[in-house]
């Protein structure tokens, strides 16, 4: 573990100690960081705020599985099953990480993706840190159920709160084990953003190349 302004910090799952005064190495650069949590943490908000702010560039998995199936995610829960979408998201989440090669890169995960041991375990295996973005549960219940009346969308854990509750709770053990853990509770998203950078020692890059063209 890393020591950085009084916090904690597992990188990777090795355990790592710097003293105040010592020089950042090169094991120490990130240049990709994962955000977990449950539905209506901010991860997609805060990720495109993350990106903006060091420059990095920024993605959704699941925008990326719905590219490749051409279905949204609740389509595809729907038409086949949990089963089969964790299946799709394993194989996405694969194809995203062989892809890396020294990218800056920002990427959101979707609310059950790193509850998944075997996705966990191919996160770990990066060295990349993973941040777990966490809100009061009737705050993210809030959340989830403005987004869902603005889209004019039935979504299924959003009609009973218990049954929301209680999978937040059982997901909670598993996105813990992140490398770090922000509260998003009532806080700007510039902010969060900001916090994450100071906590992992993030640096913003001077420019970034995106399909040829310079930004």
């Amino acid at each position: 573990m890393k020591k950085r302004s009084g916090k904690t910090v597992r990188t990777g799952g090795r355990a790592r100690k710097r003293t105040s005064g010592s020089k950042r190495g090169p094991e120490d650069a990130f240049n990709c960081v994962f955000l977990v949590g449950f539905m209506g943490a901010g991860k997609t908000s805060i990720g495109q705020a993350l990106g903006a702010l060091l420059n990095w560039e920024f993605e959704d998995l699941d925008d990326r599985i719905e590219r490749r199936e051409g279905q949204s995610v609740s389509e595809i829960f729907r038409d086949f099953g949990e089963e089969k979408f964790r299946e799709t998201e394993r194989t996405a989440l694969k194809q995203l990480l062989n892809e890396l090669q020294g990218a800056a890169k920002v990427i959101a995960l979707g609310g059950g993706a790193f509850v998944q041991q075997e996705n966990a375990l191919l996160l770990e295996r990066t060295g990349m840190p993973t941040v777990f973005l966490d809100a009061p549960v009737e705050e993210l219940w809030r959340r989830c159920s403005e987004q869902a009346r603005a889209l004019g969308e039935t979504r299924p854990l959003v009609s009973d709160f218990e049954q929301f509750r209680k999978r937040y709770e059982n997901r909670r053990q598993r996105y813990a084990k992140a490398s770090v853990t922000i509260q998003t509770g009532n806080r700007p998203v510039e902010k969060i953003a900001a916090e994450i950078v100071e906590s992992l020692g993030l640096k913003k890059i001077a420019m970034r190349v995106e399909q040829g063209e310079a930004e």
